[in-house]
């Protein structure tokens, strides 16, 4: 049941789609799995039952109100490991290497150089795009090839991107240059026009990252509203 490293291949089986959808919504009852599924939340709870016994799923009590409490199924650690981690050992490893040999600046060199080398492929993709909102849909669809896991949405404050999956999470755990060089690229990759926030981390707990992005004006706006 492992999932591969084509992150768009489809998930085969109940028990699969049950796995993704917790990784990308995070704590679900058994009747909303179930009607995600096409099913009924019993149906879906014989499945969850099936991957708790495999130690893929847990779930814990809600208590919403009054009345007998929710209980709430996610994802156990082996249940995010079932996601591709770009060959954790190895990356974790060849980053103590880097460290240990040639110091932490030859280490942030290289992140550096990683971060050139994917701005300009994100650049070159993003480049047609005419509106922030575009940019932003670009922006995720690449991160979503990638393995990311990644969807936006639109509110009254702006733009949301979220990663549900990390699949460098290992580089990332070892070295934390990995996740300001990310927050950097979104930054430039987006532009002036946006201010890019992260509000959500995977490597400080939470269930996915999280980009809060705000559209500001740009300079021409700013000191005309300012008459300039």
């Amino acid at each position: 049941m492992d999932f591969d490293n084509n992150p768009s291949r489809e998930p085969a089986t109940a028990a699969e789609r049950l796995l993704l959808l917790l990784k990308t919504r995070g704590g679900q009852s058994a009747a909303a799995l179930g009607a995600a599924l096409g099913t009924t939340g019993e149906a879906a709870r014989q499945q969850l039952v099936k991957l708790a016994e495999a130690g893929l799923v847990e779930s814990a009590p809600q208590r919403a109100g009054v009345g007998r409490p929710l209980q709430l199924w996610s994802l156990t650690a082996a249940g995010h490991a079932r996601f591709p981690d770009g060959h954790a050992e190895m990356v974790a490893g060849l980053i103590a290497g880097i460290r240990r040999e040639l110091g932490d600046a030859a280490l942030d060199r290289l992140i550096a150089a990683r971060e050139a080398e994917t701005f300009a492929r994100y650049a070159d993709v993003v480049a047609g795009a005419t509106t922030l909102r575009d940019r932003i849909a670009a922006l995720a669809g690449l991160r979503s090839r990638e393995g990311y896991m990644a969807g936006w949405e639109e509110d009254e404050n702006g733009f949301l991107l979220v990663e549900n999956h990390c699949p460098i999470c290992a580089a990332a755990a070892a070295c934390q240059g990995f996740c300001r060089s990310e927050l950097d690229l979104f930054r430039r990759v987006l532009g002036p026009e946006a201010r890019v926030e992260r509000t959500e981390h995977i490597q400080a707990g939470a269930r996915r990252c999280a980009y809060r992005i705000l559209p500001q004006p740009s300079r021409s706006e700013s000191e005309h509203h300012h008459g300039v």
